[in-house]
């Protein structure tokens, strides 16, 4: 099976390639506009066929013991370790991220949460069966929940796949996948990989849908035990408000609008690298990138002047060129929205210090002008309850705000509805322990923001959504609880019947 024959279709049901019977859409590299493949999206009707096809897989898998869904993630990461090449340039075609990115961090850490997710298949946690009540043996199952229908975004195309799939079916689930349809191909070439790995048929099914059609059908299809979405936090209102009409259980990772905030104690340097990596990687274009550098007032205009300084150097270019170090937005449409809270955002006084404009040739002299390209984009002067420091820009651009005291920084931090990330940067244990304690966000760093890491949950407060993908405790998403009690008396007449009838 070629991981990159798309000529099939863009629909994966029942281990079988399949040509949609919806609409025909193109997947568009945002380098040039050119069409990267011409897929038709899937039917509703197609929706319920993948439905149905992860149902009928559901018991085989759900039954298997541990150790082998384990053995056959195992043989996933090796499928994935031998197509890494091509899931990076097919990764980098259909979004525009720069290959480096592809190749040092979507691909190995996606290949990487499949070799941890085959461990943690075989480590389902519970309380120690006990004689809690004295009378009785109580042990704690954990179970399969049943078929999982998951929505992933478009940013990180293979890795948000591999979040969604491979909790759900380490813990014996199985799954139907909606990618966003302008980023599909490499969500159906992990798809084809889990077959090559000896994954059963059924046990994960990728459709290729509009979010209108295909996704509201999925969230809403009385089949779906639950539902896993990653995306923004409007879609993610509409998602929970569908899925409580059959009272699904819901995991939602939502926006975010990550502070970043600089104490003066901070290293200046580390900062200010800091947050050029964190602001701009994926172009900007990830829930936990930073967003809102906060800065006491000592080391303001040095952040300001350094972070400019190390934007202007940014290689902006062909994101095949492995010396590129920003590609273009996802689309045109998006690329115009971003452009959109920058230009309010002058409009009302605030200051652009470097960016705010559309690329026009790269460092290897790259014709930009086709492209979906925005510059790295620095604003001082924003109110903080001004649209660029409150909304999700989603883009290359960082918003930069004084503060003076540790109170005022903390609490600045944490004014957005959003939580999902933040990071505190200072030099005194004391203020990164109450850094840590007082940011309300569901991951914290501290003196560096980004990394994650398999083995450590992802997932938000606030309006960030609720729930946690990777590490263990993203098995408690994907399992539910039973508890078994046996009598351990042998005795007919038990004490407690006298609180219903008889006497003692």
């Amino acid at each position: 099976m070629d991981l990159t024959d798309f000529g099939a279709g863009a629909q994966y049901i029942a281990g079988r390639s399949d040509r949609g019977r919806g609409e025909p859409f193109q997947v568009v590299n945002p380098v040039d506009g050119s069409v990267v493949e011409q897929v038709t999206l899937a039917s509703t009707g197609q929706v319920d066929e993948a439905v149905a096809a992860a149902r009928a897989a559901l018991p085989e898998w759900a039954g298997a013991t541990p150790g082998a869904r384990s053995e056959a993630l195992t043989r996933l990461a090796a499928v994935l370790t031998g197509a890494a090449d091509d899931l990076a340039r097919v990764e980098t075609a259909q979004t525009g991220k720069p290959i480096k990115l592809s190749t040092e961090f979507d691909v190995p850490g996606t290949i990487d949460n499949t070799a941890f997710f085959a461990g943690a298949a075989r480590n389902l946690e519970g309380r120690a069966a006990g004689e809690y009540s004295g009378d009785h043996t109580s042990y704690v199952r954990r179970e399969p929940i049943g078929v999982i229908g998951s929505i992933s975004p478009w940013n990180y195309p293979l890795q948000m796949a591999a979040w969604k799939v491979l909790p759900a079916i380490a813990a014996g689930n199985t799954v139907v996948l909606k990618p966003a349809e302008l980023t599909p191909l490499t969500s159906l070439m992990f798809a084809r990989a889990c077959t090559l790995a000896g994954i059963p048929d059924g046990v994960v099914n990728v459709v290729t849908g509009a979010g209108r059609t295909a996704g509201e059908h999925l969230v809403a299809h009385p089949d779906v035990a639950m539902v896993s979405f990653t995306g923004s936090t409007p879609v993610g209102r509409r998602v929970a408000e569908l899925a409580a009409a059959t009272v699904k259980r819901t995991h939602l990772e939502l926006g975010g609008k990550a502070p970043f905030v600089v104490f003066d104690d901070a290293d200046l340097d580390a900062a200010v690298h800091g947050a050029v990596a964190a602001s701009l990687i994926n172009s900007g274009q990830d829930c936990t990138a930073a967003t809102r550098a906060y800065v006491q007032r000592p080391l303001y205009e040095a952040f300001v002047t350094g972070v400019a300084e190390l934007y202007r150097a940014v290689r902006v270019g062909d994101p095949l060129n492995p010396r590129t170090d920003l590609g273009p937005l996802v689309s045109h449409t998006h690329r115009d929205r971003v452009a959109g809270f920058v230009e309010r955002a002058r409009a009302a006084g605030a200051t652009v210090v470097t960016g705010g404009a559309t690329g026009t040739e790269g460092h290897d002299g790259t014709d930009l002008t086709p492209g979906a390209y925005y510059l790295p984009t620095l604003i001082t002067g924003a109110a903080q309850d001004s649209e660029v420091v409150q909304g999700e820009i989603f883009g290359p651009v960082l918003v930069v705000l004084p503060f003076d005291t540790d109170d005022e920084g903390l609490r600045l931090a944490n004014d957005t509805p959003f939580g999902l990330a933040a990071s505190a940067w200072t030099g005194n244990v004391h203020r990164s322990l109450r850094a840590t304690r007082e940011l309300a966000a569901g991951c914290v760093w501290v003196n560096d923001h980004i990394p994650i890491i398999s083995e450590m949950p992802h997932g938000g407060y606030k309006s960030s959504g609720y729930g946690k993908d990777m590490s263990q405790y993203s098995m408690d998403e994907y399992t539910q609880v039973k508890h078994v009690m046996f009598d351990t008396t042998a005795v007919a007449r038990k004490d407690w019947h006298r609180t219903v009838f008889g006497d003692r």
